[in-house]
Order: structure tokens, then C-alpha cells, then sequence
């Protein structure tokens, strides 16, 4: 072990004030979390408890150590690109998600106590292209 003056220790945690997180598009960011839950298809994550039913402010704090969240949370690319914890809040505004699309990956009234990797991915990737309404597809037959 190499002695070092606390200076030199200083100058090697220097931070880049210049750093600027790897861009990723929406899309590219859901593949990644869809990704990684499906490496891990029969792994259970834990749910969060009844998101619909808080306030905006208590819902964007909620977290568990094991959920779906969590697994892109760990991921250093998706660190990287600007994930910076695994709460709610934070899934939804880093993956560009609404309530209601972040609520079907997560909540505990659609899977229980716990979602399988492969469930989770498969409501992330149903995010990333919403499918359209009987009826706007009839919009887009008739020119509307």
C-alpha cells in the first residue's frame, strides 16, 4: 500500500464538474429495463402497495429494496444515463412513464406480494408503445 498525503488523496476524487450522463432515448432506456427483468424471468421482485390510492408525494417516494425499480437501478448503464435512485418518482421521470404505465409494472393490485422479471418486462415493453384504442385505429382507417 503506497502512502499518500491528503492532497494527493484530494486530487484523486476530483469531480468532473464537466460530466454530462450517456444519452439514451425513451425507447432505449425501457428495452434496457425490459431487458435486464427478462435475463431474470422467474425471479420474484417485491410490488408496491396500492400506488393509485397515494398522494402524489408519498407515491413518488415509495421504494423497495427488491423491485422491479431496483433492477434498473442497479444497472450502472441506466445509472449512467441519469437513474439516480430507485424510487417511483424517480422510474418515472428518468423512463418518461405515466402513472398509470409505471403502476401496471409495480403495483401489488395486479400481481400480489410479488411480479416475476418476465411479467414486469413484459408491462415495461407494453409502455414503450402504447397499443392504440379500437377507436383511434379507426380514426387513422377513416382519416379522421
Amino acid at each position: 500500500m503506497k502512502h499518500q498525503s491528503l492532497q494527493q488523496l484530494r486530487n484523486l476524487g476530483a469531480v468532473e464538474p464537466d460530466y454530462q450522463p450517456a444519452a439514451m432515448t425513451r425507447r432505449e432506456r425501457l428495452e434496457r429495463w425490459a431487458e435486464l427483468l427478462e435475463k431474470i424471468p422467474d425471479r420474484h421482485f417485491t410490488t408496491l402497495q396500492e400506488t393509485e390510492h397515494q398522494s402524489r408525494e408519498i407515491r413518488a417516494m415509495m421504494r423497495a429494496d427488491t423491485s422491479p425499480i431496483s433492477v434498473a437501478f442497479a444497472d450502472p448503464i441506466l445509472r449512467g444515463a441519469g437513474l439516480e435512485n430507485d424510487t417511483y418518482g424517480e422510474a418515472k421521470r428518468f423512463f418518461e412513464m405515466t402513472d398509470r404505465q409505471l403502476h401496471n409494472v409495480t403495483c401489488y393490485c395486479h400481481f400480489g406480494t410479488t411480479v416475476r422479471g418476465s411479467d414486469a418486462a413484459y408491462c415495461v415493453r407494453a409502455a414503450i408503445e402504447p397499443v392504440m384504442s379500437f377507436f383511434t385505429r379507426l380514426g387513422f382507417m377513416f382519416g379522421r
